[in-house]
């Protein structure tokens, strides 16, 4: 027996969509006797433990009203975390004036720039290191936040 993502995938984006964030990624790992579902959210807004928490507690609610999974699982619900790249346009805003590393197409080539993120202009990201750059949002190939520690 395997476990039903797709129900789980549907119930998560659902739920997270009526919270007004994005469900980044859902990862299901571990054997069909102890499933660990991870699921991480985003929005345009910082994602507090209060919202993690609801999340958490109404897709507990759908899995065992649905049935979808019988026996123990692990669920968490979390933020992505600084480490992961950005997935979509409406997580860049809240990180204006940070520092990026970002990898974006140029025609047929593949650029690299580590800049501060100045703006979100509709769909362009406006970044500036010694010059300005604008990057159409769908020319994006992976966007870090970039840690700083001063």
């Amino acid at each position: 027996m395997s476990l039903p993502n797709e129900k789980i995938q549907n119930a998560a984006h659902k739920i997270v969509s009526e919270k007004e964030l994005v469900l980044v990624d859902l990862i299901i790992r571990g054997s069909n006797q102890n499933p660990v579902i991870e699921v991480f959210v985003d929005g345009a807004r910082s994602v507090s433990a209060d919202d993690c928490a609801n999340i958490s507690r109404e897709l507990n609610k759908v899995i065992a009203d649905e049935e979808i999974i019988f026996g123990n699982y692990r669920l968490d619900v979390s933020s992505p975390g600084v480490d992961k790249p950005l997935k979509y346009l409406v997580q860049f805003p809240k990180h204006i004036n940070r520092k990026f590393s970002v990898k974006y197409l140029q025609g047929d080539d593949t650029k690299q720039i580590t800049a501060r993120l100045k703006a979100v202009e509709g769909e362009d990201l406006l970044f500036e290191d010694k010059n300005e750059i604008l990057i159409p949002f769908s020319q994006i190939i992976e966007a870090k936040v970039l840690l700083s520690f001063t």
